[in-house]
């Protein structure tokens, strides 16, 4: 009996596994959630998905600004929303429902002073 020489590696059994490993963990790493900032958004009947290049602020139940995760008092976040481009940034607020009034609205206002014009309130529908 004659036996065939060993001169080449059979690969695609390896790419194989390599593939399904890969798709196992893209699957899993879609349920992983980054979340810093606990914000429990109000309902709305309608809802529009967010803009993910926006720049996020958001207002904790404590009436604490955040800016893009970063813990900001209101000049300085005012401060930093007079750096950006009103016409071409688009900025998305996540307030909580517990969230006083006020707090909003001294955003709010401070950004139609400013003359933005892409501002989104992120809610759950």
């Amino acid at each position: 009996m004659r036996r065939e020489r060993f001169d080449k590696m059979n690969v695609v059994p390896f790419i194989d596994i390599v593939l399904v490993l890969l798709v196992i963990v893209l699957a899993t790493a879609t349920f992983v959630t980054n979340k810093t900032i606990k914000v429990d958004l109000p309902q709305a009947s309608s809802q529009k998905k967010e803009d993910k290049k926006s720049i996020v602020l958001a207002i904790d139940k404590e009436g604490k600004y955040f800016f893009d995760k970063e813990n900001l008092s209101l000049d300085a976040l005012k401060q930093k929303l007079g750096e950006l481009d009103p016409k071409k940034d688009s900025v998305s607020l996540h307030t909580d429902k517990e969230t006083a009034f006020h707090y909003f609205v001294d955003v709010i206002d401070f950004m139609k002073e400013k003359g933005f014009e892409n501002i989104s309130i992120v809610t759950k529908q």
